[in-house]
């Protein structure tokens, strides 16, 4: 086993907490001992590319002051939809911007392919717009992250698009329910993935057609093994816990979970170890 230079990182999403006003998920995360905190990037939240630079740097501020890290903007931006690219480089853009004011390191996107195109070109695509918006990712020193979701849910899909690209400032996001969804083992994602993981989503459900998030550890998604597979080869980034409670209203609140969570997480870290 490769040594580790240091322990994971913890966080957890805005998306688990919607609406949240940010000093109350700061003490969320300062409370139950995680490291970072996930940004959903929305207007229906505190923070979205909307904000004044007097917000930001108020925003900023209090993270810094909390001791808490900023790990990444949650976007929605979707890099393979159709349609003209100027659109969806000035939304990534405005992303990227607000991520280099909040000091954060990482900008989620989407795939969003359409289902009736051809595969090819849909890739070429979105790895057209990546490989141009890093450039600006590139001068911000932000890093853009594809998620493992939707018409590319596993790491051999989205390496069709990040390949392509090239660029160090491209890189993946796994999200291990969507690699389970799509059918594809941890030790594949890893491997598809590797070269350019940010970070990982955890999470948990019931079955593939009750994803009603759960507590980590009471459902059946392989965290196990994707907490295993990391460790075996020396990975040592962020696990964030993306607790998706904006779409389920019946999910228990996440706020009395968070501890527990982390536990849970510190335990499949240990047993790996």
């Amino acid at each position: 086993m490769t040594s580790r230079v240091r322990p994971m990182k913890l966080a957890f999403s805005t998306l688990g907490v919607p609406g949240l006003p940010v000093p109350e998920v700061l003490a969320l995360a300062t409370a139950h001992g995680y490291h970072g905190v996930e940004l959903r990037a929305h207007p229906e939240e505190p923070v979205h590319p909307g904000l004044s630079p007097a917000e930001r740097a108020d925003t900023a501020a209090l993270f810094k002051t909390a001791g808490v890290e900023v790990l990444g903007l949650a976007g929605y931006t979707r890099v393979a939809a159709p349609g003209d690219d100027a659109p969806v480089l000035a939304e990534l853009r405005d992303l990227l911007h607000l991520a280099h004011d909040l000091g954060a390191p990482f900008v989620r996107v989407f795939p969003g392919a359409d289902p009736d195109r051809p595969r090819e070109e849909s890739d070429a695509l979105a790895a057209r717009r990546l490989g141009t918006a890093a450039e600006d990712a590139a001068a911000l020193g932000v890093r853009i992250l594809l998620e493992t979701h939707d018409s590319h849910r596993t790491g051999a899909a989205a390496i069709r698009i990040l390949g392509p690209v090239g660029h160090r400032q491209v890189g993946a996001l796994w999200d291990v329910m969507h690699t389970w969804l799509g059918g594809e083992q941890p030790s594949d994602t890893y491997a598809a993935l590797a070269p350019h993981l940010g970070y990982v989503q955890v999470k948990d459900i019931a079955s593939a057609d009750d994803t009603v998030p759960l507590p980590l550890g009471a459902g059946v998604l392989p965290l196990t093994e994707c907490v295993d597979v990391l460790l075996r080869h020396g990975w040592d980034g962020w696990l964030c816990w993306e607790y998706e409670k904006r779409w389920y209203e019946s999910a228990a609140p996440l706020p009395g979970l968070l501890g527990a969570g982390r536990e849970h997480l510190l335990r499949l870290l240990g047993e790996a170890a």
